[in-house]
């Protein structure tokens, strides 16, 4: 099992940054992906950004391109997202998923583990 734990959100106005922690314990694997989804009220869950564990391929939802940059830190098992320029739309519930392998994939459904999330808020 893998145990993942997000922080990091918080309310911020709009043109904010923030950025978001991801810590992976547990039988973590060699080689993986990490990525980060985000679900708004009444909406379904919605890619966001991946990374494979030697930070080569990165991935991103067109709408954070430019805006939001994912990194990690192997040596931690822990995965970033920095969110800068930060627009209400942005709000949303951020979470932490990680798979096994080295697919930066976009979908939730290929992601073996996930975290509890992490509230983001941006005002207007």
């Amino acid at each position: 099992q893998v145990q993942l734990v997000e922080s990091g959100g918080g309310l911020v106005q709009a043109g904010g940054s923030l950025k978001l922690s991801c810590a992976a314990s547990g039988r973590t694997f060699s080689t993986n992906t990490m990525g980060w989804f985000r679900q708004a009220p009444g909406k379904e869950r919605d890619f966001v950004a991946a990374i494979i564990w030697n930070g080569g391929i990165t991935r991103y939802a067109d709408s954070v391109k430019g805006r939001f940059t994912i990194s990690r830190d192997n040596p931690k098992n822990t995965v970033y997202l920095q969110m800068n320029s930060l627009k209400p739309e942005d709000t949303a519930i951020y979470y932490c998923a990680y798979r096994r392998g080295l697919t930066a994939s976009a979908y939730g459904n290929e992601y073996d583990y996930w975290g509890q999330g992490t509230q983001v808020t941006v005002s207007s």
